[in-house]
């Protein structure tokens, strides 16, 4: 493991680096079906635009953006983030991207999420925790609901994509709802 930040039992996460550039990290934001349900792939993601996300990273005070990485083969299979992080209502908004398409379906969203969210809560103090999805983003869906988040409404038409607007689906899910929700 290279400098882990959060450590689970397949993953664990750390920060971006810019050597993050040599591997598929470009080409996950490029790719029409690891973007199908998100806002990218609308312009082309460079390289010099990823290295300037990633520097961003690096002193954010308002977003926490991380990334998960396998621990059987260093190899880094997507991000994870709380963003837009307020320290007055005790918010942030959660992302997470799996670029690389061997590794859907096979829990690795589950564990990254739950010592996301543990962290914010346990770490950063944060009351609150939300996201919104794609109506069409069943898995993200299935991610929100185990987690403990509640489905707090519709924004409708509130996404473009593949030519037409798409309503999106806001979750959310407060401290107590989730260390009640890993009690069980």
């Amino acid at each position: 493991m290279k400098h882990p930040f959060l450590i689970g039992q397949n993953i664990y996460i750390r920060s971006l680096r810019e050597d993050d550039l040599e591997g598929n990290y470009i080409q996950w934001l490029n790719d029409s079906e690891v973007c199908k349900y998100n806002s990218h792939h609308t312009f082309p993601y460079s390289e010099g635009s990823a290295e300037a996300y990633i520097k961003s990273t690096f002193n954010s005070q308002n977003a926490l953006v991380l990334a998960i990485v396998l621990q059987e083969n260093d190899l880094h299979i997507g991000n994870v983030a709380l963003q837009n992080i307020d320290f007055v209502s005790r918010s942030a908004e959660f992302a997470i991207l799996i670029g690389e398409k061997d590794y859907w379906g096979k829990g690795y969203s589950k564990e990254a999420a739950l010592l996301v969210l543990s962290h914010g809560f346990m770490e950063l103090n944060l009351h609150r925790i939300y996201c919104g999805t794609s109506i069409e983003n069943i898995p993200m869906q299935r991610l929100a609901i185990y987690l403990g988040m509640i489905e707090e409404g519709r924004k409708r038409e509130a996404l473009f994509k593949h030519g037409r607007y798409i309503d999106t689906i806001e979750y959310s899910v407060l401290k107590d709802e989730f260390v009640k929700r890993l009690g069980n």
